[in-house]
């Protein structure tokens, strides 16, 4: 299997805990934003990462969106399995992993790059690096305003999360597909201080996560 992504992408990342959980060997082609559009665009019609190409007889050329790909994977391996028994706490997963996809996701990518354009700008202030920074806060309208309003609904949603500090999975009695997402859509806030600080319990759960499905930490975490 080849994924192609965004080396930085938490979309991305959610993809690779669900193979790393399962256990399926992949490779990785890393896009530069921007001049994937020409790749992706004949390939599935979208502009956006994460793309699984299967690569194998039978199976789909290709899958597009984090979302999909986890389902198809599911499909593809049963064991260990990232969809729950229970049809109601499978629901519940189900509801969760989209709420973070939509929503948490988005506000997560607004605070950490507007996060790299300043206060982190240090991490790596190389042209190459602001100049694809730049591109993605046009990209997604990252303004002031909007950065404000992410903040308050990423502390919202942390705060809806912290029952998840007391018990091992976010819904049920095994990781499902809830955890991973909350685990890589959250992870890119391990790289604020801020965050850190005042939720270290979130990145303890996240550290948990990464290490079960054998993906390497996320810049902050290790």
């Amino acid at each position: 299997m080849l994924l192609l992504q965004f080396s930085t992408s938490h979309y991305c990342r959610k993809v690779r805990l669900a193979l790393g959980y399962k256990k399926i060997p992949y490779q990785v082609k890393n896009l530069t934003p921007g001049l994937h559009l020409l790749k992706l665009r004949s390939l599935t019609g979208l502009t956006t990462v994460p793309v699984l190409l299967p690569q194998k007889m039978g199976e789909p050329q290709v899958v597009a969106d984090s979302t999909q790909i986890s389902q198809y994977l599911e499909t593809y391996q049963k064991d260990p399995p990232l969809m729950l028994t229970d049809t109601t706490e499978q629901n519940q997963a189900l509801l969760l992993e989209d709420w973070l996809d939509e929503s948490i996701g988005t506000a997560t990518r607004f605070i950490y790059y507007n996060f790299r354009a300043g206060k982190g700008k240090s991490i790596d202030d190389s042209l190459f690096s602001q100049m694809l920074i730049n591109i993605v806060r046009r990209q997604y309208n990252i303004t002031p305003a909007t950065v404000k309003l992410a903040s308050k609904r990423l502390n919202n949603a942390i705060n809806v999360l912290s029952y998840w500090r007391y018990r091992p999975y976010l819904v049920g009695e095994q990781l499902s597909i809830a955890d991973l997402a909350a685990s890589a859509l959250l992870s890119p806030l391990g790289l604020i201080p801020e965050y850190r600080r005042n939720y270290s319990w979130l990145f303890n759960k996240i550290i948990e996560i990464h290490k079960i499905c054998g993906e390497k930490l996320p810049a902050g975490l290790s």
